[in-house]
């Protein structure tokens, strides 16, 4: 198993064998946790997925610092998502059996729980804004092409009119955005 800071290295570098040893060193505290406390396997690694995100993208924005071991801070993402979890189909006693370490992680399941519902509604205004403007809008933003390859692409004259229809298509798409 990597140091906690080769796995922060190794998330920043985009490494997929520190994700994998990630996955496989810390799963089966995950699966104890899930099991123990009314849940099943599937639930455990869906749980752990969920998890190992949060910890990703903290770590990917750059503000991440660990005040405690990885695995306790692991732990206590996947503590805080199954309580959730058991509330919301009613399997929460009142209590959860602990047999690890763990720390006070809301805001950070919280706030990937915001980015992630601000993405479906990006992802829901997309499919609404139809074509030409949901194609210019991920040629653009997510698949980095230049306004002249998009100017070619759809035929526009210049790639002033290109820049032009991407600016009334970007208008339509914060409006349906913030409709929803």
């Amino acid at each position: 198993m990597p140091t906690d800071s080769e796995v922060i290295i190794g998330i920043l570098n985009n490494s997929d064998s520190v994700l994998k040893k990630l996955y496989l060193a810390y799963f089966p505290m995950v699966l104890q946790l899930v099991i123990n406390n009314n849940g099943d396997e599937d639930e455990a690694k869906d749980i752990y997925q969920e998890a190992i995100i949060v910890l990703y993208n903290k770590v990917k924005r750059g503000d991440f610092e660990l005040s405690s071991k990885l695995k306790t801070y692991i732990y206590s993402i996947c503590r805080r998502l199954w309580l959730k979890r058991l509330k919301q189909l009613n399997r929460y006693g009142g209590d959860i059996k602990d047999f690890q370490e763990h720390l006070p992680v809301e805001d950070e399941v919280e706030m990937h729980e915001e980015r992630d519902m601000q993405l479906n509604k990006m992802s829901d205004a997309l499919k609404l804004l139809g074509e030409p403007c949901k194609t210019i809008m991920e040629d653009f933003y997510m698949n980095n092409r230049s306004m002249q390859e998009i100017c070619e692409r759809f035929g526009y004259t210049n790639a002033d009119n290109a820049k032009t229809q991407k600016y009334k298509c970007l208008q339509r798409l914060k409006k349906l955005f913030f409709q929803q």
